[in-house]
């Protein structure tokens, strides 16, 4: 891909979205407009998917393309026009009849998203299981919540590197191979399914993707279950909680044919949200979601939110950035020896802090640190306040930062 061209798909990933409201922020927000390089909106400061954004389009070519050269190929398809892979996600369409004084009306109810089982009665079940507030009902609180955690769970700039500001080549094939690996040894998708159902790995109950409708991947309702299965107790692996024969249970193959979830308990070990459209990511025992997984194996710039493949970044406030991106949250200049002060976890500049956010301008009474200070050993200076509610300022100093070491870091 020439220059033209990969400057032209960065516009339009920038024009994606553009003037959309703000569901947050409501009328406060002129429209979406997205920051250079942050992944937030440059008039609210809100992502992307807090905004009246439509993305079912992008956010299904995101998700084919995570499943791309994996055993889930049968959860996708390539579109004839350019070979991207698109998501088949499973939507699921209810009628049910609604008796009336007069006639009977038909009141339909659409899943944005449920598991890819022939037996519908199963999937039914499971959403039922789900918190209400969390059915991807179309137009329902339950579909904005599923819309927000695709974009949380699995962000796009965490496997695809043209969503990426300004890799070099060698990061581009760093992160090339940091996701064929996860897709190899850490990705999954929930299967859904009778406790009854699992059992070992014998021959005939060999895992089979949901997704591929020419095998019987779901029992029907009818279906009795075998004798040798009666008086079994199954037991859920997150809150350990008994569960019934006859509820759908949710299998991850990467977890290994003796662990079983309850529906609402499929969630990720970190952020405790239930896992989108039930991928998960499995390490050391525990479920994941995509970005914390992610995190658990690489440090994650909390400028930009991407991955740091480069050789050399930084630690300040418990944080990881890039050499670049320890900016001012308001006006983005870089805070390198400058006062700033954390404002909602964000560092913002003396400027912007006594225009913005200071309760009372006039009581600032921060003054520079002198001297300097040991990159490597560097702490904030913690300078005095006025006696006023608002956050104590701080100064960071770097000096050189340089090292020969892969992803060593600096501490200010």
């Amino acid at each position: 891909m020439d220059l033209d061209a990969k400057m032209k798909k960065m516009g339009l990933g920038h024009e994606q979205g553009f003037g959309a409201p703000c569901l947050k922020c409501k009328e406060k927000c002129e429209g979406f407009e997205l920051h250079f390089w942050r992944k937030i909106c440059r008039n609210c400061k809100c992502g992307q998917e807090e905004h009246d954004v439509l993305l079912s389009n992008e956010e299904d070519r995101k998700v084919g393309r995570l499943f791309e050269d994996t055993k889930y190929t049968t959860l996708i398809a390539k579109l004839k026009t350019d070979g991207i892979p698109m998501y088949k996600r499973n939507v699921m369409i209810l009628t049910n009849p609604v008796a009336a004084k007069k006639n009977v009306s038909i009141n339909t109810v659409t899943y944005e998203w449920a598991p890819p089982v022939q037996n519908q009665a199963l999937a039914r079940q499971y959403m039922q299981m789900l918190p209400k507030e969390k059915q991807p009902v179309a137009g329902s609180e339950g579909a904005q919540y599923r819309k927000k955690q695709l974009a949380k769970q699995l962000p796009a700039h965490d496997q695809d590197p043209s969503k990426c500001h300004e890799l070099s080549p060698k990061e581009v094939k760093e992160m090339e191979q940091f996701v064929k690996k996860y897709k190899s040894e850490a990705l999954g998708v929930g299967d859904v399914k009778l406790p009854y159902e699992m059992g070992g790995p014998s021959p005939d109950k060999l895992y089979i993707p949901a997704g591929d409708r020419s095998t019987p991947a779901a029992l029907g309702p009818m279906e009795s279950k075998p004798a040798e299965c009666k008086g079994t107790q199954y037991f859920c692996y997150c809150c350990k909680l008994s569960m019934k024969e006859g509820d759908p249970a949710i299998y991850a193959e990467r977890a290994g044919y003796d662990k079983l979830w309850h529906p609402a308990c499929f969630v990720c070990s970190t952020c405790s949200e239930l896992l989108v459209d039930m991928i998960y990511f499995w390490k050391n025992g525990k479920l994941f979601c995509g970005r914390h997984y992610c995190d658990s194996e690489k440090p994650r710039c909390a400028g930009c939110d991407e991955l740091i493949f480069s050789n050399e970044y930084t630690q300040a406030e418990n944080q990881n950035w890039h050499l670049k991106h320890f900016c001012c949250f308001d006006c983005d200049n870089i805070l390198a020896g400058e006062i700033y002060v954390m404002v909602n976890d964000k560092p913002v500049c003396k400027p912007c802090y006594v225009k913005n956010h200071a309760v009372n301008p006039d009581t600032w009474r921060g003054t520079e640190a002198s001297g300097s200070m040991s990159a490597s050993t560097a702490r904030p200076c913690v300078l005095k306040s006025s006696n006023n509610s608002s956050p104590e300022p701080q100064v960071v100093q770097l000096k050189s930062l340089t090292s020969t070491q892969p992803n060593s870091h600096y501490s200010v």
